[in-house]
């Protein structure tokens, strides 16, 4: 049986098109630009890139609206980032950018937390 999937809001595609002409944009200025602008560019267009991606597979896995709420609930996803954000802070011991990751494993072990808090408060699903 097929389940019909409510359309995706304006502020969606909005977010998803805006994605791809960053990355667009990004990628033929970095072609164009003087290396040190050209290396940032690029970077930049990677990134958008990457964000075009993930939020694509955010609104596909999470139709309609309260996406945010979704996500905060979910404990597997919170779980993960938690162990990446860990083993990013283990892997990185005595670089001076260390601070970031540590900040990241903090909040991944926040959003943990608050999943479990609502996990608890509102009872087993279904």
């Amino acid at each position: 049986m097929t389940e019909l999937r409510p359309p995706w809001s304006p502020r969606r595609r909005r977010t998803l098109l805006g994605l791809g002409l960053a990355t667009v944009l990004f990628g033929l200025a970095g072609v164009g630009l003087p290396d040190q602008y050209g290396v940032t560019s690029l970077f930049l267009a990677a990134l958008a890139a990457f964000l075009l991606v993930v939020a694509t597979i955010v609104f596909v896995a999470i139709p309609g609206p309260g996406t945010v709420d979704v996500l905060l609930r979910s404990l597997t996803v919170s779980g993960a980032v938690l162990v990446v954000a860990v083993l990013l802070v283990l892997s990185t011991a005595g670089e001076p950018l260390r601070w970031i990751w540590v900040l990241a494993a903090v909040a991944a072990a926040a959003w943990v937390g608050t999943a479990l808090w609502l996990a608890r408060r509102d009872g087993p699903a279904g």
